[in-house]
């Protein structure tokens, strides 16, 4: 008896501390970015946003999804791919660093893009 009583205190301090929360313990998540997306990006296959930017500093695959960074001197853009029928496409975009009222800041995004191939002559 003296043991089941030992065993049922402690899975009730058990229980107890798993219920106590500590403030230390819990990060607020950041404030998502504004709606609204670059034009000409989204719905751009990943094979045509390799030739407007060239290949990626940095890919993350999450199951059929796919996450592209770019990176240039003055900021970074995020590229988020999901499969259409068979090809991976743009849906949506984020700059780091953003205005207040966009998800992405159109200088950066300008000054990723690829310089056209000069004319063989």
């Amino acid at each position: 008896m003296k043991r089941a009583l030992t065993i049922v205190l402690c899975c009730a301090m058990l229980a107890a501390c798993a219920n106590s929360r500590r403030p230390s313990d819990h990060v607020a998540l950041p404030e998502a970015p504004p709606p609204g997306e670059p034009p000409g990006l989204v719905g751009l296959s990943s094979g045509a946003l390799t030739l407007a930017l060239g290949a990626p500093a940095f890919t993350r695959k999450d199951g059929p999804t796919e996450m592209w960074r770019y990176d240039s001197a003055a900021c970074r853009a995020w590229f988020f791919l999901y499969p259409d029928n068979s090809v991976l496409v743009v849906r949506h975009v984020e700059t780091s660093p953003r205005p207040a009222d966009s998800s992405f800041d159109a200088g950066c995004l300008t000054s990723l893009r690829r310089a056209p191939p000069s004319p063989v002559s």
